[in-house]
């Protein structure tokens, strides 16, 4: 909207009224808070958009330029024009950089209803003002004290008249005029200059002490002879007993005009700061991908059967974090990440029993079904959205409690956005390319310096969450594949809707050489749920080909080993995972064939022909001799000890063997007796008689009452179907064009309800949002006569859930206790019981 089109906006509201809907979806999707629930009109907008939280979680979102033109407004003139802003911006020399980023900084504080005005009467909204303006509680980010206005307050106006006398001003006839020509001296370049070149040096070293902040220092009662020059022509003004200060007109003068030291109108640059072929880069990501998928099957292959307790505050113990470390040979950090992820996946959850355990969910049995890639796809969209954060884990509370894995207290609403906006900035470098990590952390702090401490790191002592929430990004996206070497993969792009740049002919050959940083791709926008859904289903199919194909089959060796040297198909893995050991992992498992691993197939169920034939029919090369006489060996003695429930017994056909166990001196803790020549009694339960038999190096087996060998197979404990975790919004959530749409319309109505002139009454005025109240009969004959002349009217109306609102209405048909009418407000025809109108009065004959 033009200046010619409307005239000057007296308030934010007025201001808010002239935009156009496009420019009000712009202002409520960056604020979402102001949209929740729906304001009832324009002006309650514009109160809303005041408030203190609201106006703070707006300047958090700010990037630092545009944080430093706030600033920089909230210590100009109130209003302001532009030239003046620029001033203070680019000072006396006028950076081009500034002056070209300037504009934008405007344009999106104006978006975000945090400034209005047009630019000859540029308006900081009075609370950012108060938050951002300089005061001896909060100094201001730009260093700058009070004006010479406000440090005078409180002073008397003979002092006032001292100091413009020592100024070598003339003197006036009232404080007032005093301190306009004291503040048009200081803001004299030419005069203020020579005041400066006749100061003595040591007084300019403590001007230049204090001219880029704090402006506060302290003097004695009898200030030296360098404190009291400056004091007596007011370039140090008291503020209390003890404090001086450097007025904000003096400051800006020796600041050549600029409100901030180093203005930061343009990013800080992501650039590779390596760079890789992206082959190189797709296979390594999708190698680390599987090496993902198969850690999170070792975690939940390792709860199989139940996992560890749930602590009575929920989550796992240090114990058995540790102990899950152990397992995964990882480290405790990295443990902790696995837990969550495939929490937040929804494959593993408290089974919620009496003795409640961590187990796998159903979902997790149809998780492993799925294809590799798309089993990878379900992981990493949880990761991407997820607000459960393990890095956090050790840490503490509010309450001084240590944080858990897998318990309460893990959620940061930030780490969704902060994920996608690091890899954001790696998409937006050219395929292959690594950048820097402090750079993407420098990148980030600019883009939200409110949410970062003040203050060089090293002095603050640890980093603020969103550069901790990056960090760990960085670390999380090179576990699970979405990186490789630092670079963010083909599917990776993929997986945040960023397209894939087409790859040249001609590719770096090594990190020495480096990418061309132009041809970047567009960077993603945070996708919707459907539009993430397309999005992983892209990254499943481009990491799909990189994966390794499941085998058929291992290669058994003389030393009782098997070596799988690529991914086994299900099946082969499960059955080969219960009759050897892995001994090593890698680019090819090995597995170790034990007796006790052998004697574990057998108690599975498996018979030694089983076995062989099994082998026999996936291996490439001939059984070993060895396994074979192993597996024959264990078979021969399995099972020759039979233990049953007496409390236990141990029955045999051969009495030499029970008399071998009789005098073996590791059985006195059983406490066995010979019952008849083939039983021995136990005074221990059958679990433990089968345990330390095993120990002592027999294969016996458990039988039932009936004589039969009982086969124990693992049984799967899985908890009851269970939903992952909801993620905890950061603030309301951003609104759709439904969303947008609708409530733009209702605001507009309400307003023009509200807004709309109506002819003088007799009675008195209503307050702003006030019904108009009339009698029925009123109401009736108002609205009859409104049929017949064809105008609008104004009512009130309650309908049946209690809501009130304003609307303009043109009658159209008044039958049976119901008015159908033209409504302005919602565009469209509606018929209206009459006994939920509240009142009616006629509109203004000149409204437009």
């Amino acid at each position: 909207m033009s200046t010619e089109d409307h005239p000057a906006p007296r308030s934010l509201a007025e201001a808010l009224r002239v935009r156009d809907d496009a420019s009000l979806a712009a202002l409520l999707r960056r604020r979402p808070d102001l949209i929740t629930p729906v304001p009832t009109d324009l002006t309650q907008l514009a109160t809303r958009a005041g408030t203190r939280a609201s106006v703070v979680r707006a300047l958090e979102r700010l990037d630092r330029f545009t944080l430093q033109t706030a600033e920089a407004l909230a210590v100009a003139g109130d209003p302001a024009t532009y030239s003046e802003l620029l001033g203070l911006m680019a000072g006396d020399a006028a950076d081009p950089a500034v002056a070209r980023a300037l504009p934008g900084a405007v344009a999106a504080l104006r978006e975000q209803a945090l400034v209005w005005g047009a630019d000859d009467r540029l308006r900081l909204v009075r609370t950012a003002r108060e938050l951002l303006a300089p005061s001896p509680q909060h100094p201001s980010p730009t260093g700058l004290g009070p004006s010479v206005q406000e440090a005078t307050a409180g002073m008397s106006p003979g002092r006032i008249q001292d100091i413009v006398a020592a100024a070598g001003l003339p003197s006036t006839h009232d404080s007032v005029s005093a301190v306009a020509a004291l503040t048009a001296l200081f803001t004299d370049r030419e005069k203020m200059g020579a005041l400066l070149d006749g100061a003595p040096a040591d007084s300019r070293e403590v001007l230049d002490r204090l001219v880029w902040g704090p402006p506060y220092g302290q003097v004695t009662a009898d200030p030296a002879p360098r404190l009291r020059w400056l004091l007596d022509r007011g370039l140090l003004l008291p503020t209390a007993p003890g404090t001086v200060v450097l007025p904000r007109e003096v400051a800006l003068h020796l600041r050549a005009g600029r409100a901030h030291r180093a203005p930061e109108p343009v990013p800080p640059a992501v650039e590779p700061a390596a760079a890789h072929r992206p082959q190189v880069v797709d296979t390594t990501a999708a190698g680390q991908a599987y090496t993902a998928l198969s850690t999170v099957e070792e975690l939940l292959k390792d709860w199989d059967e139940g996992g560890p307790a749930v602590l009575r505050a929920g989550g796992l113990s240090v114990r058995d974090l540790k102990r899950t470390a152990v397992a995964l040979d990882v480290s405790e950090p990295v443990a902790a990440f696995w837990v969550e992820l495939a929490y937040a996946a929804g494959l593993l959850a408290s089974d919620g029993e009496a003795d409640e355990r961590y187990a796998a969910t159903p979902a997790y049995d149809e998780w492993r079904e799925r294809p590799a890639a798309e089993r990878w796809a379900l992981l990493a969209e949880a990761w991407l959205t997820a607000t459960r954060t393990s890095g956090v884990v050790g840490g503490r509370d509010a309450k001084d409690r240590t944080l858990s894995a897998l318990g309460p207290g893990l959620d940061r609403s930030a780490a969704p956005e902060v994920r996608h906006r690091v890899l954001t900035l790696l998409a937006a470098l050219p395929e292959g390319g690594a950048p820097d990590a402090e750079a993407v952390l420098d990148r980030l702090r600019w883009e939200r310096p409110l949410r970062a401490p003040q203050g060089p790191r090293e002095a603050r002592g640890e980093d603020d969450l969103r550069t901790r929430l990056a960090r760990w990004t960085l670390t999380e996206a090179e576990l699970l594949g979405v990186t490789g070497r630092g670079a963010l993969s083909a599917h990776g792009r993929a997986l945040l809707g960023a397209p894939v740049v087409h790859r040249a002919q001609e590719e770096p050959k090594g990190p020495g050489d480096k990418l061309p940083v132009h041809h970047r791709p567009s960077a993603p926008v945070p996708l919707s749920p459907p539009e993430q859904a397309v999005a992983t289903a892209a990254a499943a199919r481009l990491l799909a080909p990189l994966l390794p194909e499941p085998l058929d089959h291992v290669l058994l060796q003389a030393d009782l080993t098997a070596v799988a040297p690529g991914p086994l198909r299900r099946p082969l893995a499960d059955v080969l995972g219960v009759l050897a050991d892995v001994e090593s992992k890698g680019g090819a498992t090995v597995y170790r064939f034990t007796p006790a691993s052998v004697r574990r197939a057998l108690d599975a169920g498996r018979t030694a022909s089983d076995l062989h034939a099994f082998l026999a029919e996936h291996s490439r090369t001939p059984v070993p001799q060895p396994l074979a006489y192993l597996i024959d060996d264990v078979a021969r003695r399995h099972g020759r000890l039979r233990v049953g429930a007496a409390s236990a017994y141990v029955r045999c056909d051969d009495d030499a063997l029970l008399n071998e166990i009789l005098a073996d001196r590791r059985a006195a803790a059983l406490r066995l007796r010979r019952l008849a020549p083939t039983v021995l009694a136990a005074q221990a339960d059958p679990a433990a008689l089968l345990d330390g038999l095993r120990a002592m190096g027999y294969a016996p087996a458990a039988e039932s009452a009936e004589g039969d060998v009982l086969i124990t197979r693992a049984q799967a404990h899985r908890t009851p179907p269970r939903s992952a975790p909801e993620p905890v919004p950061e603030g309301p959530p951003v609104p759709d064009a439904t969303l947008l749409t609708a409530a733009i319309r209702a605001i507009r109505a309400g307003d023009l309800a509200s807004t709309t002139p109506r002819k003088p009454t007799d009675s008195a005025p209503l307050a702003p949002g006030e019904l108009p109240r009339t009698s029925p009969a009123e109401t009736l004959a108002t609205v009859q006569a409104a049929v017949l002349t064809g105008e609008a009217l104004w009512i009130g109306y309650v309908n049946a859930e209690g809501g009130a609102s304003q609307r303009v209405i043109a009658p159209v048909r008044v039958e049976g206790g119901f008015v159908t009418a033209y409504d302005h407000t919602a565009d469209e025809v509606r018929t209206y019981p009459l006994h939920r109108i509240t009142g009616v009065a006629e509109l203004a004959d000149d409204r437009e």
